[in-house]
């Protein structure tokens, strides 16, 4: 318990500190955007390609219908997809399945890589399946589960702060594409909305994640 514990204070650290916020937020950025694409392939559309960018912005793009179900959905997915892993990721490692969790990443991203179409998006899917393969295949076992702590903790933190950024900042020139801000032009219901729902799962995940973690449930 006090490993559990320990992980996710530094999680937590990580998440709240700037600086690296600003460099663990890459990670975020590829399961936002991976989120994304996988639903877009699940309901359908052609995935064009993904771009992610240094200042942790990313982009991906769907060929299909405009407007309907499949496009909604695949919008809806980016922001929940980091608490979703998470929560996946508690459920695994407080089952004895890091290991199978590690590999799982490292195979998403290899796959995920295809459809990268820019340097610095290679480059960062590259690194953070470099560091979960080296766990993943060569390091003890206290340390791969220490490491799917870390990692579990990590993304139920980390899916809570970028909607909250997202909600502090909706009324700005520059978010007006958020998925929020184009789930509204497609829904007629309002971005506020759309960043409650975000905010609400996201905080449920991490609450029953952490229960996860914490022998709670």
């Amino acid at each position: 318990m006090a490993l559990v514990a320990a992980a996710g204070l530094v999680a937590l650290a990580s998440v709240l500190h700037r600086g690296s916020w600003r460099l663990l937020r890459n990670v975020v950025t590829i399961v936002h955007e991976g989120g994304h694409a996988i639903v877009a392939l699940l309901t359908g559309r052609r995935l064009a390609g993904i771009r992610l960018h240094s200042d942790t912005s990313g982009v991906t793009v769907s060929v299909g219908r405009p407007r309907g179900p499949g496009m909604i959905a695949t919008l809806v997915a980016g922001y929940p997809a980091p608490s979703l892993l998470g929560l996946l990721a508690a459920y695994l490692v407080t089952n004895g399945m890091t290991r199978g969790l590690l590999i799982g990443s490292v195979v998403v991203l290899a796959a995920m890589l295809l459809a990268i179409r820019n340097p610095f998006g290679v480059l960062s899917v590259l690194l953070t399946g470099a560091v979960i393969f080296l766990v993943a295949w060569f390091a003890a076992v206290e340390v791969q589960e220490a490491f799917g702590l870390l990692f579990a903790w990590f993304l139920l933190f980390a899916g809570v702060r970028p909607v909250r950024e997202l909600g502090r900042m909706r009324n700005r020139a520059d978010t007006r594409d958020s998925d929020a801000h184009q789930l509204a032009r497609l829904t007629g219901a309002g971005p506020l909305l759309w960043i409650a729902m975000f905010f609400l799962i996201n905080i449920a995940a991490l609450v029953v994640g952490g229960g996860f973690l914490l022998g709670l449930l």
